[in-house]
């Protein structure tokens, strides 16, 4: 999809989501003993947050790496009131959708070391958060045509390990940051703040799923979503099956979009996950079913479950999918 003149327009925007997820960071590190989590600097000085690796981490830690995650052009909040048969449900919320989404809270950046840089055991993760778009090595930078500058920088690793000092130093030197100006936040997927912070990128999958389908990304302009919070369980291939299936089954999210009225109507009708032809099992049952290779699944099925495409020029608003409460529930729940 080629750069519109609107989307160029990010690259002179004024927002930094560094800048703006510094506050965010500083209440974290704040509040380390109430929210669970573990401060302290490596040996070069660069601040590592671990949120459920040692640490306990909690759900009010996840909501706040949520927000971080989205360079603070987003809010998470937790919604205890026992909709649909499930008591808690995460809801997000940003005026700047695409910029929070795709230009921060995106996991799309490879940082990986071999057994020889690290002296023992390969390291992958894919960074999300900020600080992707201070070093901005992914074509996604150069399509949304914004790159930031800050004084500072927060990346968000899903990991269980603290990663290595090459990994750590490449961030350094890719964002152009010194070691005291960057935050490394460590968030299991098998820990409270894990899950909760992937769920709460429900409105994300959206974005990168209408990007995928071509939709104009200038177009969109507000996006708000929920999905159900599911418990963390020990199992890596099982936490990650929950977090997926939270969005792919239970994700509601809601577009609002310029442009024409058809591009609305075939994005509404192209979003949800109910697409694919893997939909209707449990995320790591598909997942072991294909050996574990991310590649064998249907792109079609990343996806939220139900969506509302609002088209701001018509006042129409397009409705397509569903909840599928009943296979989370028979995943997630037992009675007592």
């Amino acid at each position: 999809m080629s750069t519109t003149p609107h989307e160029a327009a990010w690259a002179s925007s004024p927002l930094s989501v560094n800048t703006l997820a510094a506050p965010l960071v500083q209440a974290l590190l704040r509040d380390a003993d109430v929210l669970g989590v573990r401060v302290q600097r490596d040996a070069s000085g660069v601040c590592i947050v671990d949120a459920g690796i040692e640490a306990p981490g909690s759900v009010a830690a996840g909501t706040l790496i949520g927000e971080i995650c989205m360079g603070g052009l987003g809010r998470v909040r937790l919604a205890c009131d026992g909709r649909a048969d499930w008591p808690d449900w995460l809801e997000v919320h940003s005026a700047q959708p695409v910029l929070a989404c795709l230009g921060s809270q995106y996991a799309g950046w490879s940082l990986a070391a071999s057994k020889e840089e690290t002296g023992g055991k390969k390291f992958f993760s894919l960074g999300s958060g900020p600080a992707r778009a201070l070093a901005g090595k992914e074509a996604l930078f150069t399509e949304l045509g914004y790159r930031d500058k800050s004084a500072s920088g927060v990346i968000v690793l899903e990991v269980d390990r603290v990663p290595p000092t090459v990994v750590v130093q490449k961030v350094l030197r890719d964002c152009g940051l010194q070691p005291e100006q960057l935050t490394i936040i460590l968030t299991p997927t098998s820990s409270l703040a894990g899950t909760t912070q992937v769920v709460a990128r429900v409105l994300e999958v959206a974005l990168h799923k209408a990007h995928e389908c071509g939709f104009a990304l200038a177009d969109i302009a507000d996006g708000s979503a929920r999905a159900p919070l599911p418990s963390p369980t020990a199992d890596g291939v099982q936490a990650m099956g929950r977090t997926n299936d939270a969005i792919l089954y239970g994700g509601t999210v809601r577009l609002s979009v310029r442009g024409t009225a058809e591009a609305a109507l075939d994005l509404a009708k192209r979003l949800p996950s109910h697409n694919s032809k893997d939909y209707g099992r449990g995320f790591a049952d598909i997942f072991q079913a294909v050996e574990y290779d991310f590649y064998k699944i249907d792109p079609a099925l990343f996806a939220p479950a139900e969506v509302y495409v609002s088209h701001l020029p018509s006042g129409q608003t397009w409705h397509a999918g569903k909840l599928n409460m009943p296979l989370l529930l028979g995943l997630w729940c037992s009675e007592a």
